[in-house]
């Protein structure tokens, strides 16, 4: 397990507070997230907001991430766990199954990953627009997991260097009012939202 996966303490924690570093690859057009075969990612908020957030979840796109995904939320492994990284007019991360459990130690939240193993990258050539989902990693293209982060806004500069996973079809304006970070400590949020309940819909 990476100690400094995406966010807390790798390129992504640093990316995020520059605005810097992303990546994906394959040949992809952003209509193929919102129209695929899914499955969907159906998101429960609670917290400071409440809500359901669903993700069409680009199968197609990110075939081994995507069933990475559903097969943590099949499990209960998202069920209670914080959107720890929040920047305004940037993006909400969340997804630290190993970390970022509510009610637990949040010193922590952002630098773990899943007890299944970290997952070759999948780059494409899908853009950062604002709904869309990409998966958070440390320096190493190979290391993504289990966390994921959701575009408030576009951001150009994160093209090429993320796996994007899925788009926001339903439920962004829950997004929008998910509970922000302190700007100071890169988006740390105190008393995060959490996702309640993750289920997936085929």
């Amino acid at each position: 397990m990476s100690s400094d996966r995406l966010i807390a303490g790798g390129i992504f924690a640093l990316g995020l507070a520059a605005l810097g570093g992303f990546a994906l690859s394959q040949t992809a057009t952003a209509q193929d997230v919102t129209d695929g075969p899914g499955p969907n990612l159906v998101i429960e908020v609670a917290g400071s907001t409440t809500g359901t957030i669903v993700i069409d979840m680009a199968q197609d796109v990110a075939p081994g991430h995507v069933a990475q995904i559903t097969a943590l939320a099949k499990e209960g492994a998202y069920d209670g766990v914080v959107f720890h990284r929040v920047i305004d007019g940037f993006m909400a991360q969340t997804g630290d199954v190993e970390f970022g459990r509510q009610g637990g130690d949040m010193s922590m939240a952002g630098m773990g990953g899943s007890a299944l193993p970290d997952l070759a990258a999948e780059f494409s050539s899908l853009p950062f627009d604002r709904g869309v989902v990409g998966m958070a990693r440390s320096n190493d293209p190979n290391s993504a997991n289990s966390q994921f982060f959701i575009m408030f806004a576009p951001a150009p500069h994160l093209d090429g260097q993320y796996t994007v996973v899925g788009k926001v079809i339903s439920g962004m304006e829950v997004v929008d009012a998910i509970k922000k970070g302190d700007e100071a400590t890169n988006g740390s949020v105190a008393e995060p939202d959490v996702m309640a309940k993750v289920t997936v819909q085929e």
